[in-house]
């Protein structure tokens, strides 16, 4: 009877530093993936602001929303390769049919086409079909690649889907069928918000 007290107790002391340490583990992830999450939302790259705000200010929408989205789908440009695996393409991750417009003649399912990447960057092609792709920087390409005409772009589209009329959630939503993802795009506005009070 007494060993077994005692098989009882080791095991208890054996244990109880595997159970502390592991709630200390569960701890440290859930801060560090918060603490992350707020240093990472502080740091927009300079660059990227005067571009926000341009296409902010000619669409109507707020700056904070476009680097939202900068932010959630490629990092703000560093993800590489810049396709992601459903054939989103460029730093705000257009599907081709989105962005050329999808009564080209080749969209279809998820948006990918076969459009060539003549057509894809051509704003009369663009303006044939309704996409959203705008040339920005005019240099006759309306490029999903160009961080410029990018912006420009997803400015375009969030407006037509409501953020103009301040519709923030019916935009995002359009722009990623993903509660997720509207919750995360509105993290982010909040955060860089702030940052201009």
């Amino acid at each position: 009877m007494k060993r077994r007290k005692l098989r009882k107790r080791a095991m208890y002391f054996l244990s109880t530093p595997f159970i502390i340490l592991g709630l200390l583990l569960l701890i440290l992830f859930a801060l560090s993936d918060s603490t992350s999450k707020l240093i990472d939302s502080k740091k927009i790259p300079e660059e990227f602001i005067p571009i926000y705000k341009a296409a902010a200010e000619e669409y109507g929408i707020p700056w904070e929303l476009l680097a939202a989205h900068h932010r959630v789908e490629t990092k703000f440009s560093t993800m590489d390769p810049m396709i992601s695996p459903v054939g989103a393409e460029g730093p705000m991750q257009f599907m081709p049919c989105t962005f050329v417009g999808w009564q080209h003649p080749t969209c279809n399912g998820l948006g990918t086409g076969e459009i060539s990447e003549k057509e894809k960057v051509d704003p009369d092609v663009i303006a044939k079909y309704g996409g959203y792709g705008v040339d920005a920087n005019g240099d006759g390409k309306a490029d999903p690649f160009d961080v410029e005409d990018a912006i420009f772009s997803a400015a375009n589209y969030l407006q037509s889907n409501g953020a103009a009329e301040g519709d923030l959630e019916r935009a995002i939503f359009a722009y990623n069928r993903s509660d997720q993802y509207v919750s995360d795009i509105l993290y982010y506005v909040e955060e860089y918000s702030k940052q201009e009070e």
